[in-house]
């Protein structure tokens, strides 16, 4: 069965590759979306939000996980090039590398053309701090930061789930984190609402944030720095981050573009100081958002090539066995 998921996992690749999220076709995360919104309007309010949150995060997840099963199931019973087709469609409603590299480029155009205003509005589609008056190498910080943090939750998380449990566990991947952007917010009206899907989406984010950007270390140059010195300073730089998993991208990216990321952000006039990653060896130019478009590729691909070689050892074992 493994071997069906990496075939699915490499369909749903090519995929997305080409076709990406059309903004006009139907998506089941836009369906999730829509019951979360639902479910929010009358859970969140009164007394025991924690509880009411964690009954928001069993509805949303059980609710995906049975359809996905059912659907991934009834095609296995018909046949399993079936079967696979529609596990490789589902997981790649999960992911969003095309989506990911054109928004960063949709960045990236404008700063070329010395277009800050459609820059800046460009960069506000994909982040949420303030980006009214961010300069040239704000809006860039911005990109390549979102970027940096999406190549784990956007594609290798829950490509990493599909891999363990099929379409069922990426597509219930997708809800826990869809719960976590909508909910987990840290304001009074989503403490306590959203805590369930802020510390499920951690747990779940964990184990393949940090393979991936191991790998990302193995099979990136840090020319300023030494293989020792790199990791040290990854893994240093990784734990400032307050998210206990985006902190290992950015400080893998900071180090191979050989720039600083982090520094103050204003999300809704509100200032917001990051620690810095990185060391600065040069100052942080729009070319790197481009950079960045490789780094998450070549991340990917390694990701995947790994998948297919723990895929072979486990079937190779139970083969033996």
């Amino acid at each position: 069965m493994v071997i069906y998921h990496l075939i699915s996992i490499t369909l749903a690749l090519i995929i997305d590759r080409v076709i990406g999220d059309p903004p006009h076709w139907p998506h089941p995360v836009r369906w999730m979306g829509s019951f979360i919104t639902l479910l929010d309007r009358h859970l969140n309010r009164g007394k025991h939000k924690k509880w009411k949150g964690i009954v928001l995060l069993l509805l949303i997840t059980m609710t995906v996980l049975l359809t996905s099963l059912l659907l991934s199931w009834g095609a296995y019973q018909l046949h399993a090039v079936a079967g696979i087709l529609v596990e490789a469609c589902l997981i790649a409603v999960t992911i969003a590398q095309k989506d990911l590299g054109t928004a960063a480029l949709r960045v990236y155009e404008p700063l070329a053309a010395g277009d800050i205003e459609n820059a800046r509005y460009q960069v506000s589609m994909i982040v949420g701090r303030d980006t009214e008056n961010l300069d040239e190498k704000e809006v860039t910080r911005a990109a390549v930061e979102t970027v940096a943090e999406s190549i784990g939750d956007g594609i290798t998380s829950p490509l990493f789930w599909a891999f363990i449990g099929g379409a069922p566990l990426a597509i219930v991947y997708r809800a826990v984190n869809t719960c976590d952007s909508m909910l987990g917010h840290k304001n009074e009206r989503y403490q306590d609402f959203g805590w369930a899907s802020a510390r499920l989406d951690d747990v779940l984010n964990w184990i393949p944030s940090r393979i991936t950007t191991f790998l990302m270390m193995l099979t990136n140059r840090t020319p300023h720095l030494n293989r020792k010195e790199a990791f040290k300073r990854w893994y240093t730089d990784a734990k400032k981050h307050p998210s206990p998993n985006s902190g290992f991208f950015e400080a893998a990216v900071a180090l191979f573009l050989g720039v600083q990321l982090g520094g103050v952000n204003y999300y809704k006039g509100i200032k917001s100081e990051r620690a810095h990653m990185g060391i600065s060896m040069r100052e942080l130019e729009k070319r790197d958002i481009l950079h960045t478009i490789k780094i998450m590729q070549r991340a990917v691909f390694a990701f995947v090539i790994i998948l297919w070689i723990g895929g072979g050892i486990i079937a190779a074992a139970g083969a033996w066995f």
